[in-house]
């Protein structure tokens, strides 16, 4: 069994463990929140370089929060701040034409919980890529030996991306781990493919 955690977004090290996994991938909300992490954070590439995009959250700073109990904060624009960025960033790419009204949807709306929001994102990449939603589990799970369990805050050092034209890419080197947004804004359709040459 592969046991991820809830993301926002993912990316392609995370969609390529859900690519890889299939029916023995589980997506585990019964696990508390780790900050600084993919739980509420994407990378793309703008012009000036890899940006990080945060879900603004509210008490992130209280230890041990169930992940199902972490609520959006939005005192700030962050909405705004990830749809600009977004549109800046992807608007000249392949697929932005394709894909970039169905992601901008995702935020038409005030999502209370981050898990909520991160399934959303999960169902609308899924969807985009046509194949099946993870497993999802409502209470933690605990590994054992003989699972791969995705969920500490490390990234692994054995993972090796496919690599592909990403937008910028005449001024920065490949960035093998940014968001599948950009994958899919860059790949469209040969996004499956991408994922099954990546290793982990």
């Amino acid at each position: 069994m592969i046991i991820l955690p809830s993301q926002y977004f993912g990316s392609t090290e995370y969609w390529t463990a859900i690519a890889k996994g299939g029916d023995e991938v589980v997506i585990d909300l019964g696990e508390h929140y780790v900050k600084r992490t993919e739980r509420n954070r994407t990378e793309i590439m703008t012009a000036g370089g890899v940006m990080q995009l945060s879900v603004h959250i509210q008490q992130a700073n209280r230890p041990r929060q169930p992940m199902r109990s972490i609520k959006i904060d939005y005192s700030k624009r962050w909405q705004h701040q990830h749809l600009v960025a977004m549109e800046s960033a992807y608007r000249n790419s392949p697929y932005y034409d394709y894909y970039g009204d169905r992601f901008a949807k995702l935020y038409s709306k005030e999502w209370k919980y981050l898990v909520d929001l991160n399934l959303a994102t999960l169902e609308e990449v899924c969807s985009i890529l046509k194949r099946p939603v993870p497993r999802i589990s409502e209470s933690y799970i605990e590994a054992t030996e003989a699972d791969i369990d995705l969920r500490p805050k490390r990234e692994s050092t054995t993972f090796v991306a496919a690599p592909y034209i990403q937008v910028f890419s005449d001024r920065f080197e490949f960035e093998p781990r940014l968001s599948i947004y950009d994958l899919i804004m860059c790949e469209g359709p040969a996004s499956n493919e991408l994922l099954a040459a990546c290793r982990l």
